[in-house]
């Protein structure tokens, strides 16, 4: 099969947002947006005018960010092409916590559901069981998305629609045994790659045809037996068994701003400080049984 839409990325510049760190440069941009979201109208967060794609963009939260998860809904709310629905997956147990300046942009366009599950891989896992014909696009909670940022998204997943697209991905690495590299050296080859082998990395923004992941991606028992801290392992591994490539965008969008202070808690900072991907990756790998040649 052909894909005719793909490019690859630059080791050196692929993994901006997998170092949970916020650069001195971005401080001044974060301020600055969050103040210019902050003061937008109820009539500029729901305008009715735009084109609407049919794809839902779903994500899930920590207690920590949910005083400025707002900033990340407003940047959604206006982007270019408007989703079908955005759909935050929010823990039980934090609905009388939720704050005012969430809740109350929830509306035709936005909505609040809860769940059980503390999982990070709550961002995509529910949206599928609760829209199983709609393509999802998962994001995470503690980033300014430019406003082209879904439309660019969407524009090349139309190219590759049988894909994954991701803004950022990596490229699953195994030593000549067959053993799995430690997650830092999970970079890309400098000749020709396998589809198969790369991995989106959530957080710039992942694009899921419908019918892209094995029906196994719901089961949470399994999930957080394998890999309880990386969702995007897991979401890689049920795309395998499904047959399906991921792809990196050819013209990822700008990248997203970090907000100020939404960062201090990262599953990132263990994962990759510890190398829990390369663990958890390897008992992916052992379970299912997954060909690393």
């Amino acid at each position: 099969m052909a894909y005719g839409y793909f490019y690859i990325p630059k080791s050196s510049t692929n993994d901006t947002l997998s170092k949970a760190r916020m650069k001195l440069k971005e401080i001044p941009i974060s301020i600055w947006q969050s103040i210019r979201l902050q003061t937008l109208s109820h009539k500029r967060l729901n305008e009715t005018h735009k084109p609407k794609a049919k794809v839902v963009v779903s994500l899930t939260t920590i207690p920590s960010r949910l005083a400025t998860l707002h900033l990340v809904i407003r940047s959604l709310l206006v982007q270019s092409v408007r989703p079908m629905k955005i759909v935050l997956w929010v823990q039980e147990g934090l609905s009388e916590s939720l704050p005012k300046s969430l809740t109350k942009l929830q509306g035709s366009n936005f909505k609040i559901r809860y769940t059980k599950g503390s999982a990070s891989h709550r961002k995509l896992v529910h949206s599928l069981e609760a829209f199983p014909e709609t393509p999802i696009v998962s994001c995470d909670d503690d980033l300014i998305y430019p406003k082209n940022w879904l439309e660019n998204l969407l524009n090349e997943a139309q190219m590759n629609p049988e894909a994954i697209v991701a803004n950022q991905t990596r490229y699953i690495q195994y030593e000549s045994d067959g053993a799995v590299k430690s997650y830092k050296d999970w970079t890309y080859p400098k000749d020709n790659f396998n589809p198969m082998r790369v991995i989106a990395i959530g957080a710039g923004g992942v694009y899921y045809p419908v019918g892209a992941l094995d029906p196994l991606v719901t089961e949470e028992s399994l999930y957080m037996s394998l890999a309880p801290r990386a969702d995007d392992l897991w979401f890689k591994a049920m795309s395998l068994l499904k047959d399906t490539p991921t792809l990196q965008t050819k013209q990822p969008t700008k990248t997203p701003t970090p907000i100020i202070g939404s960062q201090k808690i990262a599953l990132k900072k263990t994962n990759i400080g510890l190398d829990k991907n390369k663990t958890q990756w390897e008992a992916l790998v052992a379970h299912f049984n997954f060909k690393t040649s």
